[in-house]
């Protein structure tokens, strides 16, 4: 929903009604998350998607009744609906539909909401019964999770603008300030000049490392990588890897081991780090990497999809959190 929140803004403050559509549930292999929105605005321009194409028209069509009427629906799609055949919904999941109108009388605290979420502060959206804004909710909206890249590196660099395109506030750092510069880094929220295990000692203390960040090491240096790794694997994170070969990969397991982690410790560690896509630039190592993270959080094989069986979407409840990458 994060992606309509501007159109919505200027629609709102113009004093022009929009009709907002929201996923308000899935079921099987259901295209689009929870929280998925499309919104179309008073001249018929819609933003958002609420099925990657399936049931674009139908949704659309919606939007616009609830626009001009003020009434708000529910709607559900799947693949023994006929409203759903019509519209076209192939992928053989079903997905639940909330459609309302968006206006000073109907949602007085979308300003809240909006300048809210662009703070990176939690807030929630309750649409059981118009929109309400408070702390619990419907739709949940969570800081964007945190990928902190160690080593201003190349492969950082790709690292840091993909982590930002899945939906991640990136840091890069690393303890020589000629190379951990924002000119060098256009695609990290932040550039920090600190020893890479200090600073992630820093965040920690500050609470502001949880089990959603995860943690790239490409500094590839056992001087940095060791300290780094030996807190890391101590935190509780969602992801630990960390670039070298599978030689390097042996030397920093010994060194672990004699800095005192254990097995399971050790077993969270991703090294070499990435999925084996054959990659040989720093962008097609980033997209290896990626593929890693999104295969942990997801709970997915990373096999090719043409190989395996089974729903190619996870099964998602009718409840939602949006938090970075898991926002639509």
């Amino acid at each position: 929903m994060r992606d309509v929140l501007a159109d919505l803004l200027r629609w709102w403050s113009a004093g022009q009604p929009a009709g907002l559509a929201i996923v308000t549930g899935t079921w099987a292999s259901a295209p689009r998350q929870v929280g998925a929105a499309m919104a179309v605005g008073p001249d018929g321009v819609a933003v958002g998607s609420v099925s990657g194409g399936c049931v674009e028209a139908a949704v659309y069509e919606l939007c616009r009744e609830v626009a001009r009427t003020g009434r708000f629906r529910t709607a559900s799609f799947g693949v023994t609906d006929d409203l759903a055949l019509e519209a076209g919904l192939p992928c053989g999941g079903t997905i639940e539909v909330t459609v309302g109108r968006v206006d000073k009388a109907t949602f007085p605290d979308l300003p809240v909401l909006v300048a809210a979420v662009e703070a990176g502060e939690e807030i929630a959206l309750d649409i059981a019964a118009g929109y309400t804004v408070g702390k619990t909710g419907t739709i949940v909206f969570r800081p964007p999770p945190r990928m902190l890249v160690f080593g201003a590196t190349d492969h950082a660099a790709a690292v840091a603008r993909i982590g930002g395109f899945l939906g991640y506030h990136v840091t890069v750092c690393d303890a020589r300030p000629v190379f951990a510069t924002e000119r060098r880094f256009p695609g990290a929220d932040r550039v920090v000049v600190d020893w890479p295990h200090r600073y992630l000692a820093a965040e920690a203390e500050a609470g502001r490392i949880d089990d959603r960040t995860v943690l790239c090491v490409l500094t590839h240096d056992p001087k940095f990588d060791v300290p780094t790794l030996e807190l890391a694997l101590r935190l509780d994170v969602g992801y630990v890897g960390a670039m070298g070969s599978r030689r390097t990969h042996e030397d920093r397991l010994a060194r672990l081991r004699e800095a005192g982690l254990t097995e399971p410790e050790l077993d969270r560690l991703c090294s070499p780090i990435g999925l084996d896509l054959g990659a040989h630039s720093p962008e097609e190592t980033a997209v290896s990497i990626a593929a890693e993270i999104v295969a942990l959080r997801r709970g997915g094989s990373g096999q090719r999809l043409s190989r395996t069986g089974g729903p190619v979407h996870k099964t998602v409840g009718p409840a939602g959190i949006l938090s970075g990458p898991a926002t639509p």
